[in-house]
């Protein structure tokens, strides 16, 4: 095996995803269609603002965080796919068949204020969605205008939104970038923990996403000595976590009844986290492992944790990174999410048994966070679709003979000859949830 099959897999991640669409989507469009779905929500971002028309931040960092108050048209839902974003192919868009954005308006920390209490009208739960890696600020937007669409949540919905350059090949920008971010949504949290209009919180994290949700609620705990008791749920759906620093990050957040309810979505042939495990040392991801198998299973089970194993689902995605994109899914959450009730296997298996631990899905408006299965890995702006052929050589070169093992079967059947103990053996040199000591 070669350097080649590595840049392969790559390349997969670039087609994963979407075709060329045009840039500037983010410039206000007058709306003519009046059928249309409106989704007010309030952005807040450590990026760079850019003056680039339509664009509105960049994938830069920011000293300063920003906020913005974002009204996005979504076409009727007899002229669309229900958990699939419609991009416009050429601007301006049509409402009829594309999203489109109605108003963008910066806001002050106030005017933030403001707008949130007009936006609540008598609901009192707040969805904050962190994207993953490779997302723009407009990916970010209308994902989630999507699932904040298709999910029906009856909550107020607020995004962080971290500089991501957008980029399959901005792996390592985009990883110190949730560490620059940390603080700005501990703060974010805090804010909307001390807010008397909010009962509670639901933070829905995917992929790289979830990391940096994980360090911020860490340091909240570390700061004021617990997790603010308003932050009832957060759902990581496919975390691009390192599992020992999971372990790590969840023991410094205190016992399960002290800290959050937890649900982790997980796919054990993830290409996507894969890769990553690759480029970060081969440490498992803990969006890849198999919650059923040992010493995960225990762990989970004596950290309060429910998780989904939804790796016999189905996909037509070639990084099996997305099986959370189905409708059936978005559509069960909603469901149970107006009653406050739990999401059952059944209602996620799409017609398969999907492997569940620990007895079901958190309830309530928190089960809303599955639906950011939506967030595709791999969209990639026309930048990086001009250079990537040249980028690739580099990181063929690069990377040498450290890709010759790349064999996804191979990885799966060594994966599969694991006994038990042999897990267990490898897992104790890290701490146990419950166990951990802290480490920065």
């Amino acid at each position: 095996m070669t350097a080649s099959r590595f840049a392969t897999l790559l390349v997969c991640l670039v087609l994963a995803g979407c075709g060329g669409r045009p840039e500037g989507v983010l410039t206000p469009t007058p709306l003519a269609a009046t059928s249309t779905n409106r989704v007010d929500l309030l952005a807040v971002t450590t990026r760079r603002p850019t003056s680039q028309p339509g664009v509105l931040f960049s994938g830069e960092r920011d000293s300063n965080v920003s906020l913005t108050d974002i009204r996005i048209s979504i076409p009727p839902d007899g002229a669309r796919q229900i958990g699939e974003v419609q991009w416009p192919k050429k601007l301006p868009p049509n409402p009829a068949t594309d999203f489109a954005t109605i108003s963008a308006d910066e806001l002050t920390l106030d005017q933030a204020r403001n707008w949130f209490r007009a936006r609540a009208k008598g609901r009192r739960h707040v969805l904050l969605f962190v994207h993953g890696f490779n997302n723009t600020y407009e990916d970010a937007v209308y994902r989630f205008a999507q699932i904040v669409h298709d999910s029906r949540a009856e909550a107020v919905p607020i995004l962080f939104t971290w500089p991501s350059r957008g980029s399959v090949l901005a792996y390592a920008y985009d990883r110190e970038s949730t560490v620059y971010s940390r603080d700005a949504l501990e703060q974010t949290l805090q804010a909307l923990a001390k807010e008397p209009s909010v009962d509670d919180v639901s933070v829905l994290a995917h992929s790289m996403g979830s990391f940096l949700t994980l360090e911020s609620l860490r340091q909240m705990a570390i700061r004021n000595g617990r997790i603010a008791p308003k932050i009832r749920n957060v759902i990581l759906a496919a975390p691009d976590v390192d599992v020992d620093v999971f372990r790590r990050q969840l023991g410094e957040m205190g016992p399960p009844d002290k800290r959050p309810h937890f649900t982790i979505f997980t796919s054990t042939d993830d290409r996507a986290l894969l890769v990553s495990s690759r480029i970060a040392g081969k440490v498992p991801r803990l969006g890849a492992v198999d919650p059923k198998a040992e010493p995960y299973a225990s762990e989970f089970r004596e950290g309060n944790i429910d998780a989904f194993d939804l790796t016999a689902i189905d996909t037509p995605d070639q990084l099996r990174h997305g099986r959370y994109a189905s409708a059936t899914v978005v559509s069960a959450i909603g469901q149970r999410l107006v009653a406050g009730q739990k999401i059952t296997d059944d209602q996620l298996s799409l017609g398969q048994r999907v492997g569940q631990l620990a007895g079901g899905v958190a309830a309530g408006a928190g089960a809303a966070a599955g639906a950011v299965v939506s967030a595709p890995l791999a969209i990639v702006d026309p930048r990086t679709r001009r250079s990537y052929g040249e980028q690739f050589d580099q990181i063929g070169s690069g990377f040498g003979d450290a890709a010759g093992s790349l064999d996804l079967g191979a990885r799966r059947r060594a994966q599969a000859s694991q006994s038990p103990a042999q897990a267990a053996t490898a897992s104790s040199a890290g701490a146990s949830p419950s166990n951990s000591t802290s480490r920065r």
